[in-house]
């Protein structure tokens, strides 16, 4: 099996500044998910899609491949994902002169998975027969329980309901929040699909703790505070 890896990542982070390359405990951010790609003995090539010359010379330190500069329109803020990740699958097809059979993205922002996340994601991939597969975690507030919405009038109510009347968050329909950590993909799916929820997506459900994707100065200091605990 041919597998490309993929990490993404954009110079113009606005929730924290230069995220991707920002020091968490004395190591560049993006650093942790390239080490984790190398670390699973899966890739042959781990490709860096990025804007940034700063950010391709320190993922090309760590051992990533750079080998194109990605078009200033998807490096904005409004560029989809999935067509950041199409791209750099594409240009690495015609750069390294091969067919891919599958796609694994890995989120420079979610340091805190584990190798065998990857691993064991595959893995459930294949044994699955899946088309693509993302990751998620329990949700820690419920939409049919504890989640709540406010409409145009400016009335409250919670996001989902249901015939009968749910008194404990336990009892409502088990519901996840995607972590922005690991996707999979067929070939023909990452070329040809512009969705992520197709019929036969997968769910590869990961604890809380690994699963913090930093967005904002908030979650950078948690995580920073989990991998401390973690090497001491």
């Amino acid at each position: 099996m041919k597998i490309l890896c993929t990490i993404c990542a954009r110079g113009g982070s606005k929730g924290v500044k230069n995220k991707n390359i920002k020091l968490l405990n004395n190591k560049p951010l993006i650093a942790y998910t390239i080490e984790q790609a190398k670390q699973s003995n899966m890739f042959e090539h781990i490709v860096v899609s990025t804007d940034s010359d700063e950010i391709a010379d320190i993922a090309k330190e760590y051992g990533a491949e750079v080998f194109f500069k990605r078009d200033a329109r998807m490096a904005s803020d409004k560029a989809g994902k999935l067509e950041v990740i199409r791209d750099a699958f594409v240009r690495s097809e015609s750069n390294f002169k091969k067919t891919f059979d599958y796609l694994i993205d890995l989120d420079a922002t979610a340091p805190l998975r584990d190798v065998q996340d990857i691993i064991e994601s595959f893995k459930q991939f294949l044994k699955s027969n899946n088309d693509n597969l993302i990751t998620a975690m329990p949700s820690r507030r419920s939409p049919y329980f504890n989640l709540i919405e406010q409409n145009k009038d400016g009335k409250f109510f919670v996001s989902k309901s249901l015939d009968e009347t749910i008194l404990r968050r336990q009892d409502s329909p088990k519901t996840y929040d995607m972590n922005a950590s690991i996707y999979i993909w067929k070939r023909d799916i990452i070329l040809n699909e512009n969705s992520v929820f197709l019929d036969k997506t997968g769910l590869y459900i990961m604890p809380e703790e690994r699963s913090i994707d930093i967005d904002s100065e908030l979650d950078f200091k948690f995580v920073e505070f989990l991998i401390r605990e973690k090497n001491a």
